[in-house]
């Protein structure tokens, strides 16, 4: 791995750690951040297995209120990291990302706390009308966010493979093969709650055809992805002239109604005149 590598990897580590605040460009989630790594170190096939894996297990984590999820910029970044770097099995890396998330969760809520006093400095700045002053607030918050993923990655770059391994495989194998059944019921518990947020009589229809197509036809998921694009990009367009219909319609009525009443009222001022 030359120096290169390790700058884009901590590169990525970084953008992770903030897109995990932010949500906005979703650079924390795990097929994101695993295919990056994969493409780093040259294995992109590895990276979107990984990915797409463990995607499916974080498909039901979110923050609501003060509860915090499992961190997935941490886990995905990681584990890619060993699994590549020490050509372990798709099932290791989950084991060990299954981990890794719960120490980001500690992680996050540490920084997060810390975090605070940046918050209240901001406050003071705001009262003082110094915008630069809470611009910089902001950057120093997210900035932690950053170095709460790099520096754990850095601290594993710094690692020898061989050192990593050796850890890697003393490991005994009911603790791994645990994980990995975890990880199994975590991604049942993801699906679930999809399917629950999913629960809106329009959409079912798409949501039983995609049954359909899979019991009955030869589909890869790739085709599946491009067929539901498809159906969500024909959903929206109908959505759209729907919308644009009624909108048109009740313009209509109310060009109509705004003539009715301006006849009425040149027939009330005819008779008055009469």
């Amino acid at each position: 791995m030359n120096i290169i590598q390790i700058i884009l990897i901590l590169l990525v580590a970084g953008v992770a750690g903030m897109g995990s605040v932010l949500d906005e460009a979703q650079t924390h989630r795990p097929l994101i951040a695993c295919t990056l790594i994969g493409l780093i170190l040259g294995d992109v096939k590895t990276g979107i297995i990984l990915g797409g894996t463990l995607e499916m297990m974080a498909l039901g984590w979110m923050n609501v209120g003060l509860a915090m999820a499992p961190d997935t910029a941490l886990a995905s970044v990681i584990s890619t990291l060993l699994v590549i770097n020490t050509h372990t099995s798709i099932g290791e890396g989950i084991a060990i990302a299954v981990p890794l998330a719960a120490a980001g969760q500690a992680l996050t809520i540490f920084v997060r706390t810390i975090v605070v006093f940046f918050v209240h400095k901001g406050d003071d700045f705001a009262q003082k009308g110094n915008y630069r002053a809470i611009e910089w607030m902001h950057v120093i918050a997210l900035g932690l966010q950053a170095l709460r993923v790099m520096i754990p990655t850095g601290i594993v770059l710094a690692l020898s493979t061989a050192a990593v391994e050796s850890v890697l495989k003393s490991i005994p194998t009911v603790i791994t093969g645990g994980l990995q059944i975890g990880g199994g019921i975590i991604v049942v518990v993801g699906y679930a709650m999809v399917i629950n947020m999913m629960d809106v009589p329009e959409l079912k229809p798409f949501f039983y055809l995609g049954f359909l197509f899979a019991a009955f036809t030869k589909f890869n998921l790739v085709g599946f992805g491009g067929l539901g694009l498809i159906f969500a990009l024909l959903y929206l367009q109908l959505e759209y002239s729907r919308n644009r219909n009624n909108n048109g319609s009740q313009a209509v009525a109310a060009n109509n109604g705004s003539t009715n009443g301006s006849n009425a009222d040149d027939d009330l001022d005819d008779d008055l005149d009469d």
